[in-house]
């Protein structure tokens, strides 16, 4: 049966679940042991995870866990892999639909019902994908190749005949997509209530299945120039450059696997060279979000400017905020790397990322007064565009065979008229 509107009704109230691998005390001892890791890796990232508090958590002593994990990256292994394992069940329940359309709200459907338990606490907690990058080798290969079988799931629920003009590439893309809205809604979805996840399901399948674009509205590729839109770095070239490679280093390999070196190296400059910019690598996290923010901020304010016409207002936004993307000067850095921050940094990073969001938010909100934007939620809109930004940085490792001159095309585009819009 298909996720349609009408069929959404708040979830009952579900029991908790079994322990995978069957109902024996040491089965359920450590599948108690990766629910209280996941819990600690979604606030604290694997960076701040630790055994001892993990063991803290299930009233064990620090080597009693060590009887099921040695070490804390076998931990944190553990817990994405439970958490890709739990999600792509969505994926192989959402496949049984008799199309693309309604695979997508069936899939959004089943993870929200997923979010609702695990927030009633009927369900113990899902460990957040966007840290698995902090992973070194051989974890992060054995956790990668895991959450590779399950995009191919996910790229296949967009097959069918009846839309036969997907190649596997726009295919790819739009699997993208939907997954960076199941990695990002995680974080915006804390700003509801669970009862109102019923409504959240109707407002973002109406959005990833017709976009933004209001009567007599089409789409169309905006070309912009982002010389003329940003000014010269208010840094030194030198601050510029280290800014630019610490992102990129972060947004592949996260917190935890940018180390000091790694971005010296990258920039053949000494350690040193480091330091005389940066107190410490928690400063370098908060001066690459800024820098980021600050880019957004000045792509806003410019296109603002130029057009009273909001449609148009939100195609050139994302026209120029992807191309930015793959840029010399980008990417932005990704939201994932919030989790890395301490807490009293994280929350200012959060607020900022916050106003950034909110005035995506506005256009929306005056261009459906306007009637050039469709009637949707402007706030959850704003989220799932911010999103699908995120995800257009990393267009090389998901769409295979795509370009840079086609990423405005892959993702700005479904995400302004539809995923089912040719």
């Amino acid at each position: 049966m298909s996720a349609s509107d009408k069929e959404v009704t708040p979830p009952a109230p579900r029991r908790a679940a079994k322990a995978s691998g069957g109902d024996t005390k040491y089965a359920r001892k450590q599948q108690a042991i990766i629910a209280a890791a996941s819990e600690i890796l979604n606030r604290d990232g694997v960076k701040g995870m630790t055994l001892a508090n993990v063991a803290s958590r299930v009233g064990l002593i620090t080597t009693s866990v060590t009887y099921y994990f040695r070490k804390k990256e076998d931990l944190a292994v553990a817990c994405f892999l439970d958490a890709i394992a739990r999600v792509d069940a969505l994926v192989e329940a959402a496949a049984q639909e008799p199309d693309p359309p309604a695979r997508v709200q069936r899939l959004l459907y089943l993870w929200l019902q997923l979010r609702y338990r695990v927030v009633t606490g009927d369900e113990p907690p899902v460990a957040l994908f966007g840290d698995m990058r902090t992973l070194q080798k051989p974890q992060r290969t054995i956790v990668g190749d895991a959450y590779r079988r399950f995009f191919a799931k996910l790229c296949a629920l967009f097959e069918s005949p009846e839309f036969g003009w997907m190649t596997p590439t726009l295919r790819a893309a739009r699997a993208h997509i939907l997954s960076e809205q199941i990695l990002w809604g995680v974080i915006w979805l804390r700003r509801y209530d669970p009862d109102d996840f019923v409504r959240v399901h109707t407002r973002m399948c109406d959005i990833l299945l017709h976009g933004f674009a209001g009567a007599g509205r089409t789409w169309r590729n905006v070309p912009v120039a982002l010389d003329e839109m940003l000014p010269e770095a208010q840094q030194s070239a030198a601050q510029e450059t280290f800014l630019i490679a610490a992102t990129r280093l972060i947004n592949e390999r996260g917190y935890r696997g940018a180390s000091v070196e790694k971005i010296s190296e990258r920039l053949n400059v000494t350690k040193g060279s480091f330091y005389y910019h940066h107190d410490a690598k928690d400063d370098l996290v908060v001066a690459c979000f800024k820098r980021s923010f600050d880019t957004m901020r000045q792509i806003q304010r410019t296109v603002l400017t130029r057009s009273d016409d909001h449609w148009e207002q939100l195609t050139t936004l994302a026209a120029a905020l992807f191309a930015y993307q793959i840029s010399e000067r980008g990417p932005l850095l990704r939201t994932s790397a919030l989790v890395a921050l301490p807490l009293s940094m994280r929350q200012e990073m959060i607020e900022a990322y916050g106003q950034v969001s909110n005035r995506f938010a506005g256009v929306i909100a005056d261009g459906i007064t306007a009637g050039s934007i469709r009637a949707v939620d402007p706030m959850i809109g704003a989220q799932m565009f911010s999103a699908t930004l995120n995800a257009s940085a990393e267009y090389r490792w998901w769409v295979p065979g795509a370009t840079s001159e086609q990423t405005h095309e892959l993702y700005a585009k479904p995400m302004l008229v539809g995923l089912f819009a040719e």
